[in-house]
């Protein structure tokens, strides 16, 4: 199953490769798809490599190779000399469906996945609404309750105690309400968004930190918005 962005760097990369004889630029991507880091082109590309679409020829400078199209049923053969596979390799990959099911969730698998928006890094001085990014990421159904759902990628170390790193990307259930204890998407002042667990104080609420190194913030209630709740965790080795 591919995303639309997936289909679309994929298309981009045919495309190019036809034209010039080589594989684009990170920058180019990036502006070919409105993307506004180039993390986000690598997670891309790491995404379609693993689904046997692309192969990047390793110490070689802009050295990709598109393995097969979305609607090609077979791998496109390979010169022994640029494949670092096996040789009786042969990637298993389903074919994308870009129909759309629900607003904001699109299903891979009816049985197994779904597509959700993922906003991008927790970034201080955007609500998340300002930090949401057109790509999508697949999330096993089993992760996901009811309600509208959200991916976003964590930076920092703040929340290390409870098993969450840099790099991660936590699955969040949209909510406007939170129970003590609980750790949040909180909106600070309409400006600052972060990943937190939320103790309630009488008129306060204090937002904590999961590593001994930072203390708790305490804000007056009525400075902090809650934007969803932790549901599910995700990490890529």
């Amino acid at each position: 199953m591919l995303t639309r962005k997936q289909h679309e760097l994929l298309i981009f990369i045919e495309g190019h490769l036809k034209s010039t004889g080589f594989s684009p630029s990170f920058e180019e991507m990036k502006a070919a798809l409105r993307l506004k880091s180039k993390s986000g082109i690598h997670r891309l590309i790491s995404a379609l490599e693993e689904r046997g679409f692309l192969r990047r020829r390793h110490h070689r400078a802009r050295a990709l190779e598109v393995v097969r199209m979305p609607d090609e049923a077979s791998p496109r053969p390979v010169h022994p000399e640029t494949s670092g596979r096996d040789p009786g390799f042969s990637p298993n990959v389903i074919r994308g469906d870009f129909s759309p099911r629900l607003p904001g969730v699109r299903a891979a698998n009816d049985a197994a996945a779904v597509q959700l928006p993922l906003y991008g890094r927790i970034a201080a001085g955007m609500s998340i609404e300002a930090v949401r990014d057109q790509e999508q990421i697949e999330v096993p159904m089993a992760l996901l309750g009811g309600g509208e759902h959200y991916a976003l990628e964590v930076a920092g170390d703040s929340m290390v105690e409870v098993g969450i790193l840099d790099g991660d990307t936590v699955i969040i259930r949209k909510s406007e309400n939170a129970e003590t204890g609980q750790i949040v998407v909180a909106l600070i002042d309409d400006t600052e968004v972060t990943l937190k667990r939320l103790r309630r104080r009488g008129n306060s609420i204090a937002l904590e930190s999961a590593n001994a190194r930072y203390e708790p913030r305490i804000v007056p209630a009525d400075r902090v918005k809650v934007q969803g709740h932790l549901v599910a965790l995700m990490r890529r080795y």
